[in-house]
């Protein structure tokens, strides 16, 4: 596997400059997981499977089709040219795309995710490489961080809440059902502002009502087993 890697690696930097595996690279990388990963949610919605959704509401096909259109632009005017003008800083952290690759033990660590105003993007985006930058990472590190933070978010916004998603296992990781919470309520004060990890909306309180959200509707689910059980 290792040695797949490195030859698969060795052909890229071979016919490639590190300029555009680093700008037009990572930029083809971050489309190709953003919107494979997004694509089950999508046909999920368009088949009608609401089994596990979060909101009873489903986007409308046209929606959908808007919602893609505009994150292509976005993408493109904004992700993009984020890349290019990148690059002097990363090299000047010391980024490389040399082999040997790094070892494994050194690496670190819904499409509305990334629906946003361009400035929006343009700042979270240079959220996102700005610790990568400041490590002066190997271009593979920057590329596997990249991806999981794409995964991340995509699974943040999916709408769906799974019995084996993360957030079940984990308790202080938010997924989708808690940053749901913060889109139903997007023009008032919302919390549930963390879509990873929820301990600083705990600290400041912004999860309150949320809280009280799941307070009621465990209440009622309660009332409904009991009414069933008195039936039976």
């Amino acid at each position: 596997m290792g040695s797949a890697l490195e030859s698969a690696w060795q052909y890229l930097t071979d016919n490639f400059s590190e300029f555009q595996l680093a700008s037009f690279g990572s930029f083809i990388l971050h489309e190709s997981v953003f919107f494979l990963s997004g694509v089950p949610y999508l046909l999920m919605e368009t088949w009608g499977l609401t089994k596990y959704k979060i909101q009873p509401k489903m986007n409308t096909p046209a929606a959908q089709e808007k919602c893609i259109l505009k994150l292509l632009l976005y993408h493109v005017c904004v992700n993009l040219p984020l890349m290019v003008v990148s690059y002097p800083a990363f090299k000047y952290m010391g980024f490389t795309s040399k082999l040997p690759l790094p070892s494994w033990y050194a690496t670190p660590f819904g499409l509305t995710s990334e629906y946003a105003h361009p400035a929006e993007i343009l700042f979270l985006g240079f959220a996102t490489i700005c610790g990568p930058a400041i490590t002066g990472p190997h271009l593979l590190t920057l590329w596997l961080w990249m991806s999981v933070r794409v995964l991340e978010t995509v699974e943040a916004h999916c709408g769906y809440d799974f019995p084996w998603s993360l957030s079940r296992l984990l308790p202080i990781y938010g997924g989708a059902d808690f940053h749901d919470y913060h889109h139903r309520l997007l023009y008032t004060k919302s919390g549930n502002y963390a879509s990873t990890f929820t301990y600083m909306d705990w600290l400041f309180g912004t999860d309150k009502g949320y809280k009280k959200l799941k307070a009621l509707k465990n209440g009622s689910q309660n009332c409904d087993e009991i009414a069933d059980d008195k039936l039976h």
